[in-house]
């Protein structure tokens, strides 16, 4: 399994990128930032978009991608995510008023776009993985994944604060091979952090402990804050007994 970093910053500026994770050029997660990253041919590429939840940061460039790729009559895009997720995407932007309905362009019989449930819990098949939706902590409906292929599993935290069925389901997998996981602001703004559903250094390292496999486990660091990198950055590099990485841009990584 092949992870290309198109994105992994919790906001925009010249040199930080919204969220977005490529696993061997098929299957992205999250939209924050593909086309952008991504040749117009390559968009095309692309087969599934795995959606953590509806914030804007996560799903913007399914808009671009869209336009894009109904200009080049690609196939159809599956964008996959949970059933509440999905509702989001059909009522606040594929709604014909923030951006044209791509499930019904060209065609109904041949959109741009079709959307794939993903049931909390059951794994579903999606291409060559298995991916298994996760509720997590955030101010709106917002799922982890676990995603499995022959080789093993990566799971991704999405966008979350302190959580807990997350990792009683990772203590469960026993072909873990690496952790995404969400950082956005510094221990002093703790509160902002707690009110907006995301995870400091402090708490990361709380949560983190309630995954019981081997402490060995990579963690790759992403999400955040533009405007506090290297205040997070260096408060990780303290935290003693995990095996943290922070996610930089283009980063290519093999499981």
């Amino acid at each position: 399994m092949n992870l290309t970093v198109l994105g992994c910053h919790g906001g925009e500026s010249s040199r930080h990128r919204s969220t977005a994770f490529m696993i061997d050029e098929r299957l992205v997660i999250d939209a924050g930032s593909i086309t952008r990253q991504l040749t117009v041919a390559d968009q095309s590429e692309v087969e599934t978009i795995v959606i953590t939840h509806a914030h804007l940061d996560h799903v913007r460039d399914l808009a671009t991608i869209a336009d894009n790729r109904c200009q080049l009559n690609a196939p159809p895009l599956t964008v996959a995510a949970t059933g509440e997720t999905i509702a989001h995407l059909k009522a606040h932007f594929f709604n014909d008023k923030l951006w044209p309905d791509f499930t019904r362009i060209p065609c109904a019989e041949t959109p741009t776009i079709r959307f794939q449930e993903l049931p909390l819990e059951k794994p579903t098949k999606i291409l060559d993985y298995e991916v298994t939706a996760i509720a997590v902590d955030h101010t709106i409906d917002s799922a982890g994944f676990v995603i499995r292929d022959a080789s093993g599993a990566i799971a991704i935290s999405g966008d979350t604060g302190p959580t807990d069925r997350l990792w009683e389901v990772l203590n469960e997998a026993r072909d873990l091979k690496a952790l995404l996981m969400e950082v956005s602001f510094p221990d002093r703004m703790e509160s902002l952090a707690s009110v907006s559903g995301h995870h400091t250094p402090g708490t990361l390292k709380e949560d983190l402990l309630k995954y019981k496999a081997p402490k060995d486990l990579p963690t790759l660091l992403y999400h955040i804050k533009p405007a506090f990198q290297g205040e997070v950055e260096r408060a990780c590099a303290k935290l003693q007994g995990l095996n943290l990485h922070v996610l930089q841009l283009d980063e290519k990584l093999d499981f």
